[in-house]
């Protein structure tokens, strides 16, 4: 199978990155390798081995170290399992899945099974949410809850616009190298600047091969068959999957919508205050079981 990467220095700079990032969390972990029916998936994990198990799913061209700093204070009261989803530059192998299928749903699956992990918390970001969804299409048995930032697969944006504000500045810069095209692309869907983005980007765009296949959404019927609860966080301000849009279309087909948040001033990456947010619905619902399981673990 041909590399995803376009060449080997290029994919040496690129882990480099991910390890620096991982490295300036200050966090103990270690990693994991899940050998799957699609490949090899590798995970960092963090936090107590008794505490529930929560999985975090990055974005599209992204890795588990930016999940992990995204929500910092999850490995306080979960057993973190953050994964570097297939076919994205980061540890796990490059098989690339197919969104028209079970696939993803399947390989989440095999991992917590293999994993031998049950009422296990789901989190993602962007695509992320979309592998969750997967997940959940195709065997929601052993989930307990999931939480969504900015989902694909309930709503598209509208692609004239997506097109002019997205990709056309992300092609010119693969095309002439300049950073005003980075830039340019970074600030339509960054609602804060972030300057590892901004510098892992500048490697990943030129020398790794993207998947630029059109994101589908989920079938109404699919939808309705699901049982878990789920939060939605949308982003008022998001290009790619217009957050009011997005939460008017998940009212109607999912009939375990638990919570909606709309971010008013929010781009498709929301910023660390709002990120905090996110975290702490995560946290105290993590702290109202503890209350309603065992009083005296409450204090």
């Amino acid at each position: 199978m041909k590399s995803l990467y376009k060449s080997e220095l290029g994919r040496e700079e690129i882990l480099q990155l991910y390890d620096k990032k991982l490295e300036s969390l200050d966090i103990d972990y270690e990693y994991m390798t899940v050998h799957t029916a699609f490949g090899a998936t590798n995970i960092i994990v963090t936090g107590d081995l008794e505490n529930p198990s929560i999985f975090l799913i990055h974005g599209s061209n992204g890795c588990a170290p930016i999940s992990l700093e995204t929500y910092p204070n999850l490995h306080k009261s979960y057993r973190v399992y953050a994964v570097d989803v297939l076919a994205q530059p980061n540890k796990s192998a490059e098989t690339r899945l197919s969104m028209k299928d079970e696939s993803y749903g399947k390989w989440m699956n095999e991992i917590i099974d293999k994993l031998n992990l049950d009422s296990v918390t789901l989190a993602g970001f962007s695509f992320g949410g979309l592998v969750i969804l997967k997940t959940l299409e195709y065997d929601e048995s052993k989930i307990k809850e999931v939480y969504l930032s900015a989902p694909a697969y309930i709503v598209n944006g509208n692609p004239i616009k997506a097109l002019i504000k997205v990709f056309i500045p992300m092609k010119r810069f693969m095309k002439t190298k300049k950073m005003r095209h980075l830039e340019k692309f970074l600030s339509n869907l960054f609602t804060e600047r972030d300057e590892f983005a901004l510098g892992f980007l500048k490697k990943v765009i030129p020398e790794f091969e993207m998947d630029f296949t059109p994101v589908l959404i989920i079938d109404t019927r699919k939808a309705k068959s699901i049982t878990t609860p789920i939060t939605i966080f949308a982003a008022k301000e998001d290009i790619l999957f217009p957050g009011k849009k997005m939460l008017e279309r998940a009212s109607k087909i999912f009939p375990s919508l638990k919570e909606i948040k709309l971010f008013e001033k929010s781009k498709h990456v929301q910023n660390k205050a709002q990120n905090k947010i996110v975290e702490e619905v995560i946290l105290n619902k993590k702290r109202a079981t503890i209350t309603v399981a065992d009083p005296a673990a409450a204090g």
